[in-house]
């Protein structure tokens, strides 16, 4: 396989990437997205097996590790995402970073132990200074995406009693101090490779690229998790990147610039939806108002109702809006939630979905829930769009969600003061399906569940919506 084959085939690979990244801005055109990311990354698997091939001199052996590599990763990931549930698929999502990330540093190692395999430099001879700043900024970055990748599925899992794991922000005195001590020494140490290619400096650097990932992670809470998916998937993209330049693999520099500038791009837009500090989050919550303690919880009466009264008024409806969140996607209720809706629709009820983009535990969480239940994309609307509706429907229906719909965000001075919401308490009747009074992740209490014009609907969401579908005359 000539060099301008390889050239040509990796463009073509490119296409398919950034053909895949402009399917998956909407829902329906995600499956096409989808698609042209499968058949790009074939290409460049392809490609560069056969690459290899060339490079070993058709040598079978190193050609038999890679097709190893390919199957033994390649089925556990088919295993996995087809076992993981809906609710466990933010995990899975930083899983993958961590493993883009790791695989970074292990291609770093590779390249500064044998240049001359991979053509970076002859037989005896040291790396070129361009290569050692790549591969020691790529191995840096990979380890920060790494160790910062495990942190969050621990923080997204929930189910580990490691303090590091748990929701809830860890902080201590003098932490954006060290953060910046740590990022400045790995920019010494970095230096000092390109100078001397020496594996103190390289390990060094990879050392505190593992440190300084856990620390910029651990003072982000449970609520800020979307915002750092998105920014994990453009570190892992920015890691690929470097590798890719050392190794001038234009496959590794096109993707990784992809990946880490759209991830950027909707780490952004996250932290907009939230009204968070885009620079607050990405360096571990570095310049953020210490002491924005949410409010405590009283005791306050509510008006509550049975799945029963929930369907009466539902089905005495014109417009209905419903408005899912993550407790949603605990109970597994889309299925129940589709058929609701299908009833309603079946009597002359106007049916919508609102979806708020951080809705969930990761962006596109209730988008990637609803699509699973086949729920049709013109039914589904994005928060811009929904917003204006509220008022001039009958009914909102919000199950499952809390901080999205929390009317706090309107009053100064609360700790989600200036975040867009759905402004679901504008509805005529709303009626909201929760386990209990809990607060969201904001530890905020919520003014709408106190409105007169709001029902309270406790219980598992799917077994309440399954008790409204019966209901539904």
């Amino acid at each position: 396989m000539s060099m301008n084959l390889v050239t040509l085939l990796y463009l073509l690979a490119s296409v398919c990437f950034i053909q895949a990244l402009k399917g998956l801005s909407h829902p329906t055109t995600s499956i096409r997205g989808n698609l042209f990311g499968m058949a790009g990354m074939t290409i460049a698997v392809l490609t560069t097996a056969a690459l290899i091939v060339k490079l070993a001199g058709g040598h079978a052996g190193g050609f038999g590790l890679v097709l190893a590599g390919l199957v033994v990763g390649g089925g556990a990931g088919a295993v996995m995402a087809q076992r993981v549930e809906m609710t466990k698929m933010p995990e899975l999502v930083a899983f993958m970073h961590s493993m883009i990330g790791l695989a970074a540093v292990c291609i770093a190692v590779a390249a500064v132990a044998e240049p001359h395999a991979l053509g970076i430099a002859q037989p005896g001879e040291p790396l070129p200074g361009g290569n050692r700043v790549e591969l020691a900024i790529g191995c840096f970055i990979g380890a920060v995406t790494f160790s910062g990748s495990v942190i969050a599925f621990g923080k997204l899992s929930g189910k580990y009693r490691f303090r590091l794991f748990q929701g809830a922000p860890v902080v201590f005195r003098g932490q954006h101090l060290l953060n910046l001590v740590l990022g400045l020494a790995a920019l010494v140490f970095i230096v000092g490779f390109w100078h001397t290619q020496s594996w103190v400096d390289f390990l060094l650097v990879a050392a505190l690229g593992f440190a300084l990932g856990v620390l910029l992670i651990i003072p982000i809470g449970g609520a800020d998790m979307p915002v750092v998916v998105s920014m994990l998937n453009s570190y892992s993209g920015w890691a690929a990147a470097g590798i890719g330049f050392s190794l001038n693999n234009s496959m590794l520099i096109i993707a990784g610039s992809l990946v880490g500038s759209s991830g950027a791009i909707l780490s952004y837009i996250m932290c907009k939806a939230m009204n968070r500090s885009f620079f607050n989050v990405i360096l571990g919550g570095f310049g953020a108002e210490p002491g924005a303690a949410a409010a405590t919880a009283v005791q306050r009466n509510v008006r509550s109702g049975s799945a029963d009264d929930a369907a009466f008024i539902l089905g005495n409806a014109e417009s209905v809006i419903i408005v899912p969140g993550y407790g949603l996607a605990v109970a597994r209720a889309q299925h129940a939630v589709k058929e609701l809706a299908q009833k309603l629709t079946a009597k002359g009820v106007q049916v919508r979905y609102a979806i708020h983009p951080v809705a969930g535990r990761m962006p596109g969480h209730m988008n990637v829930l609803l699509a699973e239940a086949e729920v049709p994309y013109d039914q589904v609307h994005e928060m811009e769009d929904i917003n204006p509706e509220f008022g001039q429907t009958d009914v909102a229906i919000i199950l499952g969600a809390n901080d999205v719909v929390n009317p706090a965000a309107l009053q100064k001075g609360t700790p989600i003061y200036g975040m867009p919401i759905l402004e679901a308490y504008k509805a005529r009747t709303v009626i909201v399906n929760k386990r209990s009074m809990a607060a969201g992740y904001a530890g905020l209490d919520n003014e709408l569940f106190y409105m007169d014009k709001t029902m309270m609907v406790f219980g598992d969401a799917k077994k309440v919506v399954e008790d409204m579908v019966k209901a539904v005359e």
